[in-house]
């Protein structure tokens, strides 16, 4: 068993509930290829829209299980973003995340944007991402967000499901 310590990450002024989510383009990565996408263009439908550390942290792993054991993709569109680089993306794609694109984000400023940034401890100039779940409408409405507040931590699961069923129902 691998025991973790607990950190409590600095306050964050981020996207909340009932805010528009910030539009940008980044390059979008599916199972196949990556092209530059703004979120505006691919947000017409609700959207839960996942931000989580590197591809190789165990958080990422941890979202996109929920994804896969959850069908959270069957009921709506799920996008993920992080600092990974596009070949990192297609080969988390690979393994896990059934029907989820990601943005790749390596210079952090959509990160920042949204006020989840933080520099990562003993890793100079690596700013990484809390892990963060916002569940967008088709106008990029914030009705749902779930924010990181220590490391590690974990979204729950079941109160993901109660949003998208409240939203999509």
């Amino acid at each position: 068993m691998v025991d973790f310590d607990v950190v409590d990450l600095p306050e964050a002024d981020h996207v909340e509930e009932g805010d528009t989510a910030p539009d940008f383009t980044r390059p979008l990565v599916n199972a196949e290829y990556w092209e530059d996408s703004a979120l505006d263009d691919a947000v017409d439908e609700p959207t839960l829209l996942l931000f989580h550390p590197m591809d190789g942290a165990f958080q990422a792993t941890y979202l996109y299980n929920a994804v896969d054991e959850h069908g959270w993709a069957d009921d709506l569109q799920v996008l993920g973003l992080s600092i990974s680089s596009p070949y990192a993306h297609k080969r988390l794609l690979a393994e896990r995340g059934e029907g989820v694109r990601i943005f790749s984000d390596p210079g952090a400023g959509v990160v920042e944007e949204y006020g989840l940034d933080h520099d990562i401890d003993g890793m100079t100039g690596i700013t990484e991402t809390r892990p963060a779940v916002f569940l967008l409408d088709g106008d990029r409405t914030v009705d749902y967000a779930w924010v990181a507040s220590e490391h590690p931590e974990f979204p729950d699961a079941e109160e993901i499901d109660d949003a998208i069923d409240r939203l999509v129902d």
